[in-house]
């Protein structure tokens, strides 16, 4: 019989930093949540080779008592919870006690600590969670951690982790969800001594997302809010033409904290379901505040996922209010005649201009905490060195100056047209007075002239829209009514085909169908919807037949949805299809009366608008 072991302590951390360490982000985000919950309004993380042989995470917060530091670096030693019953109204980012105990196991860590009370900080020395220097230090008040030689001690941890460039990817992506996470703390990124960006911590998301994503990003968000019992959610959300080929871009907080949640991403994207088009994913940027007892974020080492309570009423919420948030939003996507080189040199001329009218945007903190520094008197021999080599580890401050991002009042003001709910819409009963429909363009787009924009309508886009509104209104009313075909349409099912009908046979008689036996597996079609009729071919039937017969679909609200968003997109006017002008005023006012005419039902924008101002520059009229 095998022997049983008690494993020593520092065996039993390095087991433990297995799951609180997985690589440098996982200890940058540690070590950033800490210096948020320790009060920090300004946290500056510096990475080196992807964070693999240098972190360091430098904030202002309140420090670590003298006698408390050594206990920082013990296991399920915290300052966020006393007991179980704290788990139940936790708001902190972190509280199990492990992160300073598992990094210090697997990496060489100094800690350099100052609370505003003392005269003096500690500087502390671990190397593979074992002690080696402890003094006393100048410094200004905070904390500065400096992780180097990650998994050092562990080389067949060390060998599992990607290119440096890719360790530094997710560093990056992990410092700006965490910047969007707290809008209220000013942060900087610096990656191999280049400074990726700066916030300034003013508390406006927007400002946050220009940042990091650009101004086109920035411009397409409209903010969002909504209240409910127990729950509060404020965000951006995108418009369809920033849609995204994954879900990478659908970012979420509970309290504060980022969190991956399949629950509230299904909820999203189905408040977005009519703008968005197959295989397309929303961008949003949604912060909930939910109460404590409703959320469980002790799910997991990472806690990356939460359990929340009551999830089916939770989903609902959160679908409604996403989409009644879009629905009376202007969402004509504008039209860039501009080339991406264009773009490029037009957006690089912005930076200029912006860059000659800005002040000096507010200096870092690292620079107050540098001059705190220099100015600190040495009252120790021995501790002169290591205060010197801390002063050295600072980002210079010349080069945070000249990488500091333009400030907030800098970011450009959002156009009130993608912005906010509009008085005088695009498409909206007093703009339609001013419209002057210039003609039809390949036979598939009307052109229309409104003010200073031209709008483009696909015809077909916009016909399956009305289509499709019409017909579930009849079918939320029960109020299908059906057409007769004369001669009737007869079609012969195989067996399969005849046995699916035979079920769904109730389906298709509340659909506006009229379907009776026309012997064997022949059937005969005499009625089809009456926003259908016109179009009788066959294959429609089949294709009907064949998405009831779905899996799981039958039934159910999408699948019901999916068949009439075909039932409309079969019956409407095609592309290449001559219609009169009196037909196009007839289809725009009914377009105008939708509570979503910017979007088919799969997702397609019906009109885009080009600017006159896009139309003079490329004619140079404009330079």
């Amino acid at each position: 019989m095998a022997k049983i072991n008690i494993l020593d302590n520092q065996t039993i951390d390095k087991i433990a930093a297995g799951e609180v360490v997985e690589r440098p982000a996982s200890v940058v985000k540690e070590l950033v949540e800490n210096a948020i919950d320790a009060g920090a309004d300004a946290i500056t993380v510096e990475i080196k080779e992807g964070g693999t042989s240098f972190i360091r995470v430098t904030d202002n917060g309140g420090g670590i008592e003298k006698s408390q530091v050594e206990n920082a670096f013990l296991r399920h030693a915290t300052s966020k919870i006393a007991s179980a019953d704290d788990l139940t109204s936790l708001v902190s980012l972190g509280f199990r006690g492990e992160a300073l105990a598992s990094i210090a196991a697997v990496a060489q860590v100094e800690l350099i600590t100052k609370t505003p009370e003392d005269l003096t900080g500690v500087r502390l020395l671990v190397e593979g969670g074992v002690v080696k220097e402890r003094e006393e230090i100048g410094a200004p008040q905070g904390t500065t951690l400096m992780v180097r030689n990650l998994f050092y001690n562990t080389p067949p941890r060390k060998k599992f982790l990607k290119q440096p460039r890719t360790e530094g990817s997710y560093v990056a992506d992990l410092m700006e969800h965490l910047a969007m996470s707290n809008p209220k703390v000013s942060f900087k990124f610096l990656l191999n001594g280049q400074t990726k960006f700066y916030t300034t911590g003013s508390g406006g998301l927007r400002e946050i997302v220009y940042r990091i994503y650009g101004k086109e990003i920035a411009d397409a968000l409209t903010d969002f809010r909504c209240e409910r019992e127990g729950m509060t959610v404020t965000g951006l959300l995108g418009k369809p033409v920033i849609n995204r080929a994954n879900r990478a871009y659908e970012i979420f907080y509970i309290n504060g904290r980022y969190i991956r949640s399949t629950l509230i991403s299904k909820a999203v994207e189905e408040g977005y379901r009519e703008y968005l088009m197959q295989h397309k994913f929303p961008f949003c940027i949604l912060h909930f505040q939910v109460d404590t007892e409703k959320i469980d974020v002790n799910v997991h080492p990472s806690k990356m996922e939460v359990r929340i309570a009551d999830g089916p009423a939770f989903y609902e919420e959160v679908r409604a209010a996403v989409e009644e948030a879009l629905r009376g939003r202007e969402m004509i996507p504008e039209v860039s005649l501009f080339t991406e080189k264009e773009q490029r040199e037009e957006a690089q001329k912005e930076e200029i201009r912006e860059a000659k009218a800005r002040q000096d945007a507010p200096e870092p903190f690292e620079s107050r905490r540098m001059e705190s520094v220099l100015r600190q008197p040495l009252h120790y021999g021995a501790a002169k060195t290591a205060g010197t080599e801390a002063m050295e580890a600072q980002p210079p401050v010349v080069a945070q100056i000249e990488n500091t991002n333009i400030a907030a009042s800098d970011v450009p003001a959002e156009k009130p047209e993608q912005m906010a709910l509009f008085d005088d819409r695009l498409l909206s009963a007093k703009a339609r007075e001013q419209y002057e429909i210039i003609g039809q363009l390949f036979e598939t787009y009307w052109l229309i002239s409104y003010q200073d924009k031209l709008l483009i309508v696909d015809q077909h886009a916009a016909h399956e829209k009305v289509r499709y509104e019409r017909l579930m209104r009849h079918f939320r009313e029960k109020d299908i009514v059906s057409q007769q075909i004369n001669p009737p349409m007869i079609v012969t099912l195989s067996n399969r085909e005849k046995e699916c009908y035979l079920q769904q046979a109730a389906e298709f008689a509340a659909l506006g169908f009229e379907i009776e036996a026309f012997g064997g597996n022949d059937y005969a079609v005499r009625g089809v919807p009456l926003d259908l009729y016109g179009y009788t071919e066959e294959s429609f039937f089949y294709e009907i037949l064949d998405e009831l017969a779905g899996e799981g679909a039958a039934g159910t609200p999408e699948g019901i949805r999916t068949r009439i968003a075909t039932m409309a997109c079969k019956a409407a006017v095609k592309g290449n299809m001559r219609i009169s002008r009196l037909e196009m005023e007839a289809l725009i006012d009914e377009l105008l009366s939708l509570d979503n005419p910017y979007n088919c039902p799969h997702g397609r924008p019906t009109i885009v608008s080009m600017s006159k101002y896009e139309i003079e520059k490329k004619f140079k009229r404009i330079v």
